[in-house]
């Protein structure tokens, strides 16, 4: 399945920091899934040499970059370099995606389709038809639960709001600005979002299977939750003043 051709071009951003096993594999099935789409992957100095692989691969397929960055900095600033390096060479949409395979390349033009009736699309697991895979039953209550936590407390109408697996149009990301985002780990997705759905924008879910990884290890831990409740937290509370504090 091609993508929309009024979509302009497209650049799959796939950060990445120890996924020497994974990357081959989803770079190459993204290029099969939507063969127009360039890859770019953002590599935080990897010590196990994905940056290596990746430049092998760019050596031989003239559709994958590699951007190399001088460490692990988080999810967020690695997003922001990538859409960065895609203003910079004239790209009409971005996709964030994960290495670890647990985003399916093969789900992409679906995102990309609803695309052309939103400012951004989100591959949901917690709407209908929405699935995930080999999860143990703890994860999800977790994520579920941050994600209500994040709808009730932020006033928002997404039931993924963390997931990462998401299109935007360029037009989207000048418009919510990113000079101010300064989220690391994995609220930086709400924090896009959010700032989208402030914006008037249109924000539209798409289910999405997600797969637990087979190879390597989660980048989730105790520190990357415990950023997101606190921002989310500050955000609530945040709005809450703002409509409370009478007008001057």
């Amino acid at each position: 399945m091609e993508i929309p051709a009024d979509l302009g071009r497209v650049l799959v951003i796939i950060p990445t920091y120890n996924e020497r096993d994974n990357i081959e594999g989803i770079a190459g099935r993204v290029r099969e899934a939507v063969p127009s789409a360039d890859v770019l992957v953002v590599d935080d100095a990897s010590p196990d040499g994905t940056g290596e692989v990746a430049d092998a691969m760019a050596a031989t397929d003239e559709q994958i970059r590699v951007l190399h960055r001088e460490g692990k900095d988080g999810l967020g600033p690695a997003y922001i370099a990538g859409f960065r390096w895609a203003a910079e060479h004239g790209y009409d949409v971005m996709v964030e995606m994960d290495a670890d395979g647990s985003h399916q390349p093969e789900e992409l033009p679906r995102l990309l389709s609803a695309l052309e009736d939103a400012d951004l699309v989100i591959g949901a697991r917690w709407v209908p038809g929405g699935k995930v895979r080999n999860w143990p039953k703890r994860r999800e209550a977790l994520s579920r639960g941050a994600n209500t936590y994040a709808r009730l407390m932020l006033g928002i109408p997404l039931h993924d709001a963390t997931g990462g697996y998401r299109a935007f149009r360029a037009a989207t990301l000048d418009k919510i600005g990113l000079e101010g985002v300064d989220s690391r780990g994995y609220c930086f997705q709400i924090d896009l979002a959010l700032r989208a759905l402030r914006q008037g924008l249109r924000v539209v879910e798409v289910p999405i299977t997600f797969v637990e990884r087979v190879h390597g290890t989660s980048k989730m831990n105790r520190d990357v939750m415990a950023e997101a409740a606190l921002r989310i937290t500050q955000w609530g509370v945040s709005d809450r003043t703002g409509r409370l504090r009478p007008p001057r």
